[in-house]
């Protein structure tokens, strides 16, 4: 910007008032310093941007343009201001959370509601990815947290566990009937998983990599993987018969109850694994995550 905001500023505030003098006194600054500030304006743009009248002032086409404009620019401040004085005294912001679709549901969505009872001049934005990419997400900066389980990719930042999920293989009852009547061996979870399907998560999902290492140290043979995006699919896809599924016990353990899912049993149950939120190390961090991380330390 070449010219004084302040020029800028008296000549918006003159046209806006159509006077001289009335703009004056409204800015508390004398006649003769208003012209002479737009006197100035007018020769360092080599423009006449208004005539005097007995009647006020007349903006010129050049002065009417500018005056549209800044109108534009100093509504933008003024919004601005306002924005940022509720950041000050309403707590207003921003808060943007990596998440998967699972953990949003089951995990997040208690906490969340909480925190917006208290906080609600909070805006939130739910990013639904895997573990693994709301992990990488945050290390970017394109998220201020990231809710997880917990692995050895999970990346920069300081993990605040929220609870332990427990994996554990689930089918419908129809389904382990009708491989009981098509096998002539006795039925143990290790010849259903032989002689059906298993549906797990996508290879980049960091439970699928864990229950492929405890399959394999433990030396089970499956017959057909069924890949599926989400838990909840999973889920839905076992209460049909589709196969065995590997989820999270929290999240069924209405369906166990009612029957519409049978738990398998395992010789050696598959370990706890924590969740929680990544925190970034960052001294950049915004004022809404912080407020957010001492809520959730308050509340676990």
């Amino acid at each position: 910007m070449e010219q004084n905001l302040n020029q800028y500023r008296l000549f918006y505030e003159v046209a806006r008032a159509g006077s001289i003098s009335k703009a004056s006194r409204e800015m508390f600054i004398s006649q003769p310093a208003v012209s002479k500030s737009i006197a100035k304006l007018e020769d360092s743009l080599g423009i006449k941007l208004l005539h005097r009248t007995r009647k006020g002032i007349v903006l010129t086409e050049e002065g009417q343009t500018l005056f549209e404009q800044l109108h534009i620019a100093f509504d933008a401040i003024e919004t601005g201001e306002r924005q940022l004085k509720n950041l000050k005294e309403l707590g207003v912001g921003k808060l943007k959370i990596g998440v998967s679709a699972s953990l949003c549901r089951y995990v997040l969505l208690p906490y969340l509601k909480g925190f917006i009872e208290e906080n609600p001049h909070v805006r939130i934005t739910i990013d639904c990815q895997s573990s693994a990419r709301s992990a990488r997400l945050l290390g970017e900066g394109k998220t201020d947290v990231a809710l997880v389980v917990r692995s050895e990719r999970e990346g920069a930042g300081e993990f605040v566990p929220l609870c332990e999920l427990e994996d554990i293989f689930v089918a419908a009852p129809t389904y382990i009937e009708n491989i009981r009547r098509r096998i002539s061996e006795e039925i143990t979870t290790s010849s259903i998983l032989a002689n059906g399907s298993l549906m797990l998560l996508d290879e980049e999902n960091v439970t699928r990599v864990y229950v492929d290492e405890y399959l394999k140290s433990n030396g089970i043979e499956v017959n057909k993987f069924l890949e599926v995006t989400t838990m909840d699919l999973l889920i839905e896809f076992a209460k049909i018969g589709m196969g065995v599924a590997c989820v999270i016990r929290s999240f069924v353990e209405d369906d166990i109850k009612t029957g519409r899912l049978v738990e398998l049993p395992l010789d050696r149950p598959m370990n706890k694994r924590s969740a929680g939120f990544i925190f970034p190390n960052s001294s950049s961090v915004s004022k809404t995550a912080l407020r957010f991380r001492k809520w959730i330390e308050k509340n676990i």
